[in-house]
C-alpha cells in the first residue's frame, strides 16, 4: 500500500522497502548525519530486506519518486529480539531518518512521520507509539515534542543512552 501527502506541491509517498533498495540504504548509512544519529547500528540490510515478519514494516519514503528516507514500524511486544523489553500489547515503535543532509530541515521528516503515525493508528487497537532517539540528539527531541510526543524516561538500549518518548492516540487525534 502506498500512502502520500502533499508538502509544498511535492508528493511524499511511502512504499515497502525491498532488496532493490540495498545500495541507497548502504549509502544513507554512511552519511555523517546518519552516523551521528545512530553511530553503532548495523541494520544487516542484506539479511533484513528480504524478510517480512508480521511484526514489522520497512518503508522507503519517496519525494516525487526519489528515495528520500527510511521508516521502520514495529510491534515492540512481538519483535523477535525484544529490544524494547517487556512492553504492553497494542503499541508501535518507529525508526525514521532522512537519507541526504540537503533534505534535512525541509519539513519532509514531519510529513514522513505524519504518514507513519497515520499508518500506526489506522489499527484501532494501537494505543500509543514509542520512539528512542539518542540522548545526545537534541534536534530529534525537539522534532518529536513538536509532534506531540511526551518524554517517558532515559534508558540504555544496548550501549546507547536514549530518551524514550511516547505519543498516545488521544494526543495524536488532538494534533491531527
Amino acid at each position: 500500500m502506498v500512502e502520500s501527502k502533499k508538502h509544498t506541491n511535492l508528493a511524499i509517498t511511502l512504499r515497502p522497502a525491498t532488496p532493490d533498495d540495498l545500495e541507497v540504504l548502504r549509502h544513507w548509512d554512511e552519511q555523517p548525519h546518519s552516523i551521528q544519529a545512530d553511530p553503532d547500528d548495523d541494520w544487516e540490510w542484506e539479511k533484513e530486506l528480504p524478510r517480512n515478519p508480521p511484526w514489522r514494516e520497512q518503508l522507503i519514503a519517496e519525494l516525487n519518486g526519489r528515495p528520500l528516507g527510511f521508516i521502520q514500524i514495529i510491534d515492540p511486544a512481538e519483535e523477535e529480539t525484544h529490544y524494547w523489553g517487556e512492553v504492553p500489547t497494542n503499541l508501535r515503535a518507529i525508526d525514521i531518518w532522512i537519507g541526504e543532509a540537503e533534505d534535512l530541515g525541509q519539513g519532509y521528516g514531519t510529513v514522513m512521520m505524519q504518514l507513519a503515525l497515520a499508518r500506526c493508528f489506522a489499527d484501532e487497537h494501537v494505543t500509543a507509539v514509542l520512539i528512542d532517539p539518542l540522548e545526545s540528539n537534541t534536534r530529534a527531541h525537539r522534532f518529536y515534542e513538536r509532534l506531540g510526543f511526551e518524554f517517558v524516561e532515559k534508558r540504555t538500549f544496548d550501549e546507547d543512552d536514549c530518551l524514550v518518548y511516547r505519543l498516545d492516540r488521544r494526543t495524536w487525534e488532538a494534533h491531527s
